[in-house]
């Protein structure tokens, strides 16, 4: 079975999401304003729902069984937490929860969030999922016009999050970068939530472009200092886990506190490949000079430029720093490992990223993952024979159970290990 993920939402009949409060689950902060800002587009009322924390755990886990995994636990609990707060309404509350088909667990969100709800009598409250066989029934005409804007939303994101984690480690005034980074988020988000009645697709990139030079200086502007030579270590797993703080405990400014700079994967890479399972199954059942292949090919064009463009402002700044171009090219350094005819999802894209980092001179790569999570099992299994295979790359599975530990010895004796590995890649270099 191919995953399937599409931007199309499904909402439950005789609800309308007008007049209500859309809650999107935070991923990541930045991603889930992104997103918010997109709804706004459409005129459409959204925010992050609120971080996780012991709390919103707690929450969850009175609903559940214990089999679920970390980023249902966490998701759940943190929608949970709104009905806590003065002035909830059912009637007024969206929840969106982005869903799949395919072998992991996060095809289970949905329908388990709904019958919670429904249990506690607050089967009023919206629960928006993506489908790939409903519209968007409720926003009609300006579905397709808040699909493009969502995306544009997830590339600027992932951007602003690699800006982020490129400089921080490097900065001599502690705190300037999350400061500049959150200056930047609000830019974009002015620009993304436009109303899209105001504004064509053309001239917001042409305000996104513009508003991304001022980012792009902002950054540039960070003092730096120039003794600090963090380790280059290169961030995989499960998707929510690698980005959420809560879920991962705060393991990247563990890292950056160890001597480490981050170079977490991308969202974008998640929908990219998505796109190509997509093609690649109407291949499979001839369809591949259908009407449906032709749609599919347009919107992964509209895709990439977009892309592209907003990229392009930051070319200088992300030389070494670049991602694959193609999917299937990239997905082919896995194959001798995880071939992605028999692996399916995260666990190929971590394997093949893994690889990729080891080309771009990562120092280590470390692999945050739920604890019992399909995906970060599997990848276990095979990294010892990657790593083998390319001089000893160190990979290091962390996973996590919502249940808080000191981990700083453990991230300590990795980059001690990719310290190592660094040293001894720099010597032979030198040596040839």
């Amino acid at each position: 079975m191919r995953y399937k993920f599409n931007l199309i939402m499904a909402v439950e009949k005789k609800k309308t999401i007008y007049g209500r409060t859309v809650y999107i689950p935070q991923m990541s902060f930045e991603g889930a304003k992104c997103m918010a800002a997109a709804f706004h587009s459409v005129g459409i009322n959204a925010r992050p729902s609120p971080p996780g924390d012991i709390h919103t755990y707690d929450l969850a886990r009175r609903y559940l069984s214990g089999d679920e995994c970390l980023p249902e636990a966490v998701t759940l609990g943190n929608f949970l937490k709104i009905t806590q707060q003065p002035g909830y309404d059912p009637a007024k509350t969206a929840l969106f929860l982005p869903t799949s088909n395919g072998p992991c667990r996060f095809g289970h969100y949905y329908p388990l969030a709904k019958k919670i709800f429904e249990d506690r009598g607050e089967d009023d409250v919206m629960i928006l999922t993506t489908s790939s066989s409903t519209g968007y029934e409720d926003i009609g005409k300006r579905a397709k016009d808040f699909v493009r804007t969502a995306w544009r939303a997830v590339v600027i994101s992932d951007i602003l999050r690699k800006l982020l984690l490129k400089t921080r480690p490097y900065e001599a005034n502690k705190g300037e970068a999350d400061m500049v980074f959150s200056q930047s988020l609000n830019w974009v988000c002015q620009v993304l939530s436009i109303p899209i009645a105001e504004i064509s697709h053309r001239v917001r990139m042409q305000r996104l472009q513009e508003v991304l030079v001022n980012i792009r200086q902002a950054f540039a502007g960070i003092e730096r200092d120039a003794s600090k030579k963090p380790l280059l270590i290169g961030i995989v797993g499960e998707i929510f886990c690698r980005l959420n703080d809560f879920s991962n405990e705060n393991l990247v400014r563990i890292i950056e506190m160890h001597g480490g700079e981050v170079w977490m994967s991308d969202v974008s890479e998640w929908i990219f490949y998505t796109r190509d399972e997509e093609i690649l199954g109407y291949i499979e059942h001839g369809r591949r000079f259908s009407f449906s292949m032709l749609g599919a090919q347009i919107k992964l064009a509209i895709m990439r430029s977009d892309e592209h463009k907003i990229l392009s402002v930051f070319k200088d700044d992300l030389q070494g720093y670049e991602e694959p171009s193609n999917i299937r090219r990239f997905l082919n350094k896995t194959r001798p490992y995880l071939p992605r005819e028999g692996a399916r999802g995260e666990m190929v894209l971590n394997a093949a990223r893994a690889l990729w980092y080891y080309e771009k001179g990562a120092a280590g790569v470390v692999d945050i993952s739920p604890f019992t999570c399909m995906n970060g099992i599997v990848c276990e299994s095979v990294y010892p024979r990657i790593s083998r295979d390319f001089e000893h790359f160190p990979i290091r599975v962390f996973y996590f159970d919502g249940i808080h530990s000191n981990i700083e010895s453990d991230v300590e004796i990795f980059l001690e290990l990719a310290r190592n590995f660094a040293n001894k890649k720099a010597r032979r270099s030198t040596e040839g």
